[in-house]
């Protein structure tokens, strides 16, 4: 396997991106996930659908929507200017761009999760006086810790993966914003780069490949966790 410094940059790049965007995500799933599952409110199946729009529409759109939200003449990019900071064409763009279209996933893992906790238990915690946070602290969130780990692990493998809302909101700037697909597209458009080419997509099957074996294992344990 023959790699550049440059495309050890954009392995590091999207590692780093796809940590972030999971950590960010996270407790933001899990309060959606929870007020899906639990909630009883007027606008559910509206939030249902908000939540699984990324995945029905074509990335490249959520990045164009993206740019006109955080752009020069978008009403959060003219917010972060005047607080001097940058997010379009930066990093952080990428990591905003790999949240959104790897929310619905994380959301999805975390609410089979809940969706698995016996009612009794929540019941019997109401029966005896607990507070919410105390039965989201000591009853949902450690039943719950699995799906997580399961929808991150998801996350993660997207976010590895997200290229079409990428380009639009970060661009491909090498050593900046340019990630594994990115650079995989630039090597593609290059007569010379077949061999860098294929290295990075062995480098991506490989990272896809593991992080797949872990959602499958958390998966058989959530599965395992629901028919006991």
């Amino acid at each position: 396997m023959n790699l550049s410094p440059s495309d050890i940059e954009a392995i590091a790049l999207s590692m780093k991106i796809a940590v972030s965007a999971t950590l960010i995500s996270l407790p933001t799933g899990f309060a959606v996930a929870g007020l899906l599952v639990f909630g009883k409110f007027r606008g559910k199946v509206l939030l249902e659908v908000l939540v699984n729009l990324p995945l029905t529409l074509p990335p490249v759109v959520i990045g164009y929507f993206l740019l006109l939200l955080l752009g020069k003449h978008g009403w959060a990019g003219s917010a972060l200017r005047t607080m001097g900071i940058e997010i379009i064409f930066t990093w952080k763009a990428a990591v905003i761009a790999s949240a959104t279209v790897g929310f619905p996933l994380l959301v999805r893992s975390i609410r089979l999760g809940m969706e698995s906790i016996d009612r009794q238990l929540l019941q019997a915690s109401r029966s005896l006086g607990a507070p919410w946070y105390d039965t989201l602290a000591t009853i949902v969130l450690p039943l719950s810790f699995r799906g997580m780990l399961a929808g991150s692990s998801l996350m993660f493998a997207r976010s590895l993966g997200e290229f079409g809302a990428t380009i639009i909101v970060a661009g491909n700037i090498p050593g900046v914003t340019q990630t594994i697909p990115l650079a995989i597209y630039e090597y593609a458009s290059s007569p010379t780069g077949t061999s860098m080419a294929l290295s990075l997509c062995l480098v991506s099957v490989i990272l896809s490949v593991a992080i797949l074996f872990v959602h499958e294992g958390i998966g058989k344990k959530l599965e395992h966790g629901r028919g006991s």
